[in-house]
C-alpha cells in the first residue's frame, strides 16, 4: 500500500508536556526589558511581580480572601511547601493516579515520616474510588494525571465543610481546567503548562483556612529557608505581594506576564478552556478512525484535555522508531510517553497550541506509524 509523505507541516511541531509550548506569536523582542538588571526588591521589581500575582487572581478568578504568591522551583517547589508547612496536624488521605501523586505520597511516607497515612491509588488511566477519601484528614492529590492522561472531572467528591485541608497539586489543570477554588485549601502550578512559561517558578495558593493552619501548627521537623512561610509566627504575607523567598528570574516574570496578557487578549479563561477541549476533540476525531490507537483514559468523562496520552499498537523498538522519526521530520517534538507510564505517545494539548497544527501533525503521525510498520 502506497504511504503518501505528507508536505504541509505544522508551524509549531512543540507537543512536549513540559515545558510547553509558547504562545501562537510569541517573540523574545515582544518581552519589556526595563526590568532586566533591576533588583527583584526594587520598586519597579516587586512592582512587576506583584502584577504577576494580581492578573492570575483575576484571570483564574481566585477568591479575594485567598493569598497567591511566587515561590521557588516551579510547581515540585510548590507543593513540597505546602506539604511541608501544612501536613502533620492530622490523619493524610493521599490520591494517586500517575507518576506525580505517586512522588507526593512517597515525600509524606519516606522523608515527612507521616504515621497516620492512607494512599488511594488506580493503575495509568484510571481514577481511584474518590467515595473512600475520608476529609477529616488532609487530602493531597493532583488535579490532571500530567503523565496518565487522567483528570479529576470536578469537585464534588469535596464536602463543603470539612476538618481537613485539600491540598492540590493543579499544574497542568489550571488555566485549561473548572478549578472549584473554595473547595481547595492549597493549590499549587507552574508558569511552565497551559500558558507556556518558563520553568522553575511556582505558585502557591493559600485559602483562608490554611492561612489558620500555618498560624497555629508549627510541624516538628526543621524547615529549610526556602519553604518558610511564616514570619514571627504569622504567615509572612511579603511573600504573597511579590517579595519572594529567592531570588526570581525577572526574565522568567516578564514572560509570564507575556502570556497572561496573551490570554486577557484573546478572551480569558472561557477562550483558553475552549482552545483546549477544542484541541482534544481533533485527536479524538482521529482516534475514532484509526484502530491502532486509543487513549490510556478509557473513560472519557476522566480524560485530560491538556496531556493527552495515547496508547500505539507498536512493539516498543518501533514506537521507539516512531517518535524519532516524527522528531526527524520536524513533525512533533518531544511526544512520547513519561518515562515511568505505560509505552505510547503524549501529545500536550493546553490554550497555546494551535489546533490546525495538531490537525497537520497527525497527517505524520498515520505516515510515520506506517512506516515503522512496514519494517
Amino acid at each position: 500500500m502506497l504511504n503518501k509523505k505528507p508536505i504541509v507541516k505544522p508551524k509549531n511541531p512543540c507537543f512536549s508536556s513540559g515545558p510547553c509550548a509558547k504562545r501562537p506569536g510569541f517573540s523574545l523582542c515582544g518581552l519589556n526589558e526595563t526590568v532586566l538588571g533591576r533588583s527583584h526588591r526594587s520598586t519597579l521589581g516587586k512592582a512587576r511581580l506583584l502584577e504577576s500575582i494580581s492578573k492570575t487572581k483575576e484571570i483564574l478568578g481566585i477568591p479575594d480572601n485567598y493569598v497567591t504568591g511566587i515561590v521557588p522551583a516551579s510547581d515540585t517547589g510548590a507543593i513540597e511547601m505546602a506539604m511541608w508547612n501544612l501536613l502533620g496536624a492530622r490523619g493524610v488521605d493521599v490520591i494517586c493516579f500517575e507518576s506525580f501523586g505517586i512522588s507526593w505520597a512517597k515525600d509524606i511516607t519516606k522523608e515527612l515520616k507521616l504515621q497516620n497515612v492512607n494512599v488511594y491509588s488506580a493503575d495509568y488511566g484510571e481514577l481511584p474510588d474518590l467515595s473512600q477519601i475520608n476529609f477529616n484528614n488532609d487530602v493531597v492529590f493532583t488535579w490532571n494525571g500530567t503523565t496518565s492522561g487522567v483528570k479529576i472531572p470536578d469537585g464534588e467528591f469535596i464536602p463543603e465543610i470539612r476538618d481537613g485541608l485539600t491540598i492540590c497539586d493543579a499544574t497542568s489543570a489550571v488555566f485549561a481546567m473548572d478549578i472549584p477554588w473554595k473547595k481547595l485549601d492549597a493549590v499549587t502550578f507552574s508558569w511552565q503548562k497551559v500558558l507556556g512559561g518558563e520553568g522553575a517558578h511556582g505558585m502557591l495558593v493559600l485559602s483562608p483556612r490554611a492561612v489558620e493552619r500555618l498560624e497555629n501548627y508549627k510541624p516538628s521537623w526543621p524547615m529549610p529557608k526556602i519553604f518558610r512561610l511564616r514570619k514571627d509566627g504569622k504567615l509572612n504575607a511579603d511573600i504573597f505581594k511579590g517579595s519572594t523567598i529567592n531570588t526570581p528570574s525577572m526574565l522568567c516574570n516578564e514572560d509570564y506576564l507575556d502570556a497572561l496578557n496573551w490570554a486577557e487578549s484573546i478572551g480569558g479563561l472561557p477562550e483558553l478552556k475552549n482552545r483546549s477541549a477544542r484541541n482534544l476533540h481533533v485527536i479524538e476525531r482521529f482516534v475514532e478512525t484509526h484502530e491502532w490507537l486509543d487513549f490510556l483514559a478509557k473513560d472519557k468523562s476522566i480524560r485530560s484535555n491538556t496531556s493527552v496520552c495515547l496508547t500505539v499498537n507498536l512493539p516498543s523498538d518501533k514506537l521507539k522508531k516512531l517518535v524519532k522519526l516524527m522528531e526527524d521530520e520536524q513533525a512533533a517534538y518531544d511526544i512520547a510517553s513519561y518515562r515511568d507510564a505505560p509505552d505510547g505517545l503524549r501529545f500536550w494539548c493546553g490554550a497555546t497550541v494551535e489546533a490546525a497544527d495538531l490537525e497537520i501533525m497527525l497527517q505524520w503521525l498515520e505516515w510515520a506509524y506506517n512506516e515503522v510498520n512496514l519494517l
